[in-house]
């Protein structure tokens, strides 16, 4: 259900945009909302996972889930669609904290890899079947339908996972919950993610844009200093000197902030470059979650015989060479290039994350798995929130924002059209330029993070 989420929306922004005459300010922030509740809730909920039980919130995460998405399908303008993307975001922290914590739980370390690139297959045929509905149902009814399809889904999940899941975790015994930190957190990586979102929106946003960047790091730094000092913190510090788990964890921000702002791209382009419908544009793009499907179940099981470190390194390798040659996308390129980068890309990153995932996981003691789980996500988060403001920033190097918003709502002069799609195309290419130089970046930390050491409970 995640996966379907992650996928469905992106492929159907710009026919939001159009339904619910949203402005690209307000497309960002259907997206963002979610996210940003999602990712700031992360920690908290592996923290109270580790100590109360993962089950009991992973079903009260498909409840809250199903409860926002119906909220959502009932929305009456693109505010109201904000406000409920929240709780569904907070319904989301719930279900993949956990989801991965559980895994790791019910599997032995000789198949912990096997299992974790099952996990992560099971989100991409959520991903795959996204980009395939997202087309069927707008072509059917009105961008509602985005939303009715989790209702069922979750009551399902909901069910199932009340009668089938049973708690088997070792839980912390302390129930102390470090609030303060939680707060410092909170509004640091707010302002942070708020900060990329303004200077996307055009130069008289910017001040406010870098303001809320220094804040937020200030707040970040803050909490990070009560981490250091309180008895039960939020995220405990300790873990930071297991290499596996602090180099994993920049190399999945890296790597994240990288693969979600190029599918966004990926929809804009085929969309808004090329004029495909959503349908067209969601089975375009899927040869990335077909590969990601595939490598990351292979990728997860090499990494129960082979060296998380090597693989995971490959892996960002193969994903920065293939978006270099995305570079030469345009208006005329054939789809058969198209399909075969985009299709490198995908298994790049699927042999990437689960292997990475097992190395940040593996090495933390069982009692701060549930932590160590809502970190990785948490990192994994922080790069799908910042990608739509990333996607639009990075666009305006080549396009303005002036002539970026109509084109994105579809309200754009005809006798503008031709110019205004140059112009994206040239945002795209220096978009992807950068996107390639972040991803090179993450096999630094990928190489230096060593082999994984199991530390005994703390």
């Amino acid at each position: 259900m995640a996966g379907l989420d992650g996928r469905i929306l992106v492929v159907g922004l710009p026919t939001v945009a159009h339904q619910l005459h949203a402005s690209a300010e307000e497309v960002v922030w259907i997206g963002q909302s979610y996210l940003l509740a999602g990712t700031v809730g992360l920690l908290l909920v592996g923290r109270i996972s580790d100590q109360f039980g993962r089950v009991k919130l992973y079903n009260l995460g498909f409840v809250i889930f199903t409860v926002g998405s119906a909220l959502c399908s009932l929305a009456q303008d693109s505010f109201q669609l904000i406000g409920f993307r929240v709780i569904q975001g907070i319904g989301f922290a719930f279900l993949i904290t956990n989801s991965y914590a559980i895994v790791v739980d019910a599997s032995p370390k000789s198949e912990l890899g096997t299992m974790l690139g099952i996990n992560q297959t099971a989100i991409r045929l959520g991903n795959v079947a996204g980009l395939t509905l997202s087309g069927i149902v707008l072509s059917i009814v009105d961008w509602r339908g985005l939303f009715y399809i989790n209702i069922p889904i979750g009551i399902f999940g909901t069910v199932w996972a009340y009668k089938r899941l049973k708690e088997i975790s070792v839980l912390d015994p302390s129930k102390q919950m470090d609030w303060a930190g939680f707060g410092l957190f909170s509004i640091g990586l707010t302002s942070v993610l708020l900060g990329i979102t303004y200077l996307s929106y055009g130069t008289g946003s910017i001040n406010l844009g870098f303001a809320l960047l220094f804040g937020g790091l200030v707040f970040i730094a803050g909490f990070a200093e009560v981490e250091s000092r309180v008895a039960n913190p939020l995220l405990d510090l300790r873990l930071f000197k297991i290499r596996s788990f602090a180099m994993g964890g920049i190399a999945q921000l890296l790597n994240s902030i990288v693969l979600n702002t190029i599918i966004v791209l990926l929809a804009f382009y085929f969309q808004v470059g090329l004029g495909y419908s959503p349908l067209q544009a969601g089975l375009s793009i899927l040869p990335l979650d077909a590969t990601y499907l595939v490598f990351s179940l292979w990728g997860g099981r090499l990494s129960d015989k082979y060296s998380p470190q090597i693989l995971a390194t490959i892996g960002l390798a193969i994903g920065t060479v293939s978006i270099l040659a995305m570079v030469a996308f345009g208006e005329t390129t054939g789809y058969a290039f198209l399909a075969i980068v985009i299709a490198f890309v995908g298994a790049g990153n699927g042999i990437f994350n689960p292997t990475n995932t097992r190395a940040i996981v593996s090495g933390v003691p069982t009692n701060r798995i549930g932590i160590a789980s809502g970190f990785r996500q948490t990192m994994f988060n922080i790069g799908i929130t910042a990608s739509y403001g990333i996607s639009v920033l990075f666009l305006t190097s080549g396009i303005s924002y002036a002539l970026l918003s109509p084109l994105i709502q579809g309200t754009i002069q005809p006798s503008m059209l031709a110019l205004a799609r140059s112009e994206f195309l040239v945002g795209f290419r220096i978009a992807l330029i950068i996107l390639a130089a972040i991803n090179a970046s993450a096999i630094f930390p990928s190489l230096m993070r060593g082999k994984p050491v199991v530390v005994p409970a703390v």
